[in-house]
C-alpha cells in the first residue's frame, strides 16, 4: 500500500466542544449530521448502509474499524447512508477472504467522509452525558468560527421528517408472486434484511412508498401489513400514521419495527419524544413480559414510546421492556391483530433471539386466512 499523507481534522459538537483526528484517505472534506454512536463490534457495512441512521454522524465505539473489509452482499439498501464516520482506527487493508473491497474503496465510492483518531471513548462518554446533538467533522480546522455558524444552521432530529429522504419512490414487488401470503408494507426507511426474512416465511411483499395511502395499499388485497423502521421523528408522518389508523380499523394483522413502532403508537394517541442519547447497538436486553424470558437484542432508534400514556391505555399491552431504562420495548394491541418493536429482530449480522417474532407475525395472518376459510 502506497505511503498515505493524512490531512488533520476535527470534529465540533454544536455546544463547541472539540475532538482532534485525522482524516481517512487523502481528502479534505466537511459533514454535518447529529452524532450518534453505536455500540456494536462487527457489522459497520450493515451500519452505514442502514435507512435509519439517514442524517446522522456515527461514533463507532469499536476500536478497529475496516479490518474484515465490505462485502457487496451485506447492505441493508443502495448506498450508504450515515452522513458521517467518526472511529479511533481505521485499516486500510483487510484480511478477510469474503470481502471483495476494503472499507476505504467502499466508502469512496459512496462519497462518504470519514474522520479517524478520534478518542471515540471520551467522545462516546461526552454523548452519554450531555446528550445527542448536532455536529461537523471537517478537516477545516482553522475555521472553526465559520463552521460552528454552518453548524448552527443544521435542523435539530427533533421534528425533523426524513422517511421521505430514504423510501423507495415507486412501489416494487419482492417474493414469489405464487407465495400463498401477500404483505402490503410501508417503506419509511425498510431494511433489506426485514424483506429477506419476510420472502423466507414464504411471502409475496408489495412495498410501498411513504405516502401511500390506505387505499392503495388495500386495493392489492394483502393478508397483512408491515410498516418499517426508518429515520427521523415520528411525529412529522401524518400519511403513514392515517394508514396505521386505517389497517388497525380493518382488523387485518399489522407488525411494526422501530419507526413503525412509533408509527402505530401514535396511531393510537400516544405520543413519543427524543431520547437524550437512543439506544444503539446489537447487545441491547429485552425483557419479554409475556414468557419471562430475557433476550438480546439489535436497536437503533434516538426516539421512544411513551410508556406512562401506554401503560394506562385501554387498547395497548406492553409485551417487552428495555432492561437498561425500562422504555417500552415492545407492544399490542389488545383484542387485534397488531402489534409492534422497538429493535430489529432481523439483525444482520446478528443477535436472533427475536427472530421468532416473524413467526408471530405468519401465525397471525394464517389464523386470519383459517378463519375465514370456515365462515
Amino acid at each position: 500500500m502506497k505511503y498515505i499523507t493524512r490531512k488533520k481534522a476535527l470534529v465540533l459538537l454544536a455546544d463547541g466542544t472539540i475532538f482532534y483526528g485525522k482524516a481517512v484517505g487523502e481528502k479534505e472534506g466537511t459533514a454535518f449530521g447529529e452524532v450518534c454512536f453505536n455500540t456494536g463490534m462487527t457489522g459497520y457495512q450493515e451500519i452505514f448502509t442502514d435507512p435509519s441512521y439517514y442524517g446522522q454522524m456515527m461514533v463507532t465505539t469499536n476500536a478497529h474499524i475496516g479490518n474484515y473489509g465490505t462485502n457487496e452482499d451485506e447492505v441493508e439498501s443502495d448506498s450508504v447512508k450515515i452522513s458521517g464516520l467518526i472511529c479511533k482506527n481505521f485499516s486500510y487493508t483487510y484480511s478477510r477472504p469474503a470481502a471483495d473491497k476494503s472499507l476505504q474503496q467502499f466508502l469512496e465510492e459512496n462519497n462518504l467522509f470519514a474522520v479517524s483518531d478520534v478518542d471515540t471513548r471520551a467522545l462516546v462518554a461526552y454523548i452519554r452525558e450531555h446528550g445527542a446533538m448536532n455536529a461537523v467533522i471537517s478537516t477545516r480546522i482553522d475555521e472553526i468560527d465559520a463552521l460552528k455558524e454552518e453548524l448552527k444552521k443544521v435542523p435539530d432530529m427533533d421534528g425533523l421528517e426524513l422517511a421521505s429522504q430514504v423510501s423507495t419512490k415507486e412501489a416494487y414487488y419482492v417474493g414469489d408472486e405464487n407465495a400463498p401470503v401477500r404483505i402490503a408494507a410501508l417503506d419509511i426507511g425498510i431494511k433489506k434484511n426485514i424483506l429477506r426474512n419476510l420472502v423466507k416465511r414464504d411471502a409475496y411483499v408489495k412495498v410501498f412508498p411513504y405516502d401511500a395511502t390506505y387505499e392503495e395499499m388495500k386495493s392489492w388485497n394483502p393478508d397483512g401489513y408491515f410498516i418499517s423502521n426508518g429515520p427521523g421523528d415520528p411525529k412529522p408522518l401524518k400519511s403513514a400514521i392515517e394508514v396505521a389508523k386505517n389497517i388497525i380499523a380493518e382488523d387485518k394483522p399489522l407488525f411494526g419495527i422501530c419507526l413503525g413502532h412509533q408509527v402505530i403508537a401514535l396511531a393510537n394517541g400516544v405520543s413519543t419524544y427524543k431520547m437524550h442519547h437512543g439506544h444503539r447497538g446489537i447487545n441491547h436486553p429485552v425483557l419479554n413480559l409475556e414468557t419471562g424470558k430475557g433476550e438480546i437484542t439489535s436497536q437503533n432508534h434516538g426516539f421512544s414510546v411513551n410508556r406512562e400514556e401506554t401503560e394506562s391505555h385501554p387498547d395497548l399491552e406492553i409485551t417487552h421492556v428495555h432492561l437498561n431504562d425500562h422504555t417500552v420495548a415492545g407492544m399490542r394491541m389488545k383484542g387485534k391483530p397488531v402489534f409492534s418493536v422497538q429493535y430489529h429482530p432481523e439483525a444482520s449480522p446478528g443477535p436472533h433471539d427475536a427472530d421468532y417474532l416473524f413467526d408471530q407475525f405468519f401465525e397471525l395472518i394464517q389464523s386470519r386466512v383459517n378463519n375465514k376459510a370456515t365462515v
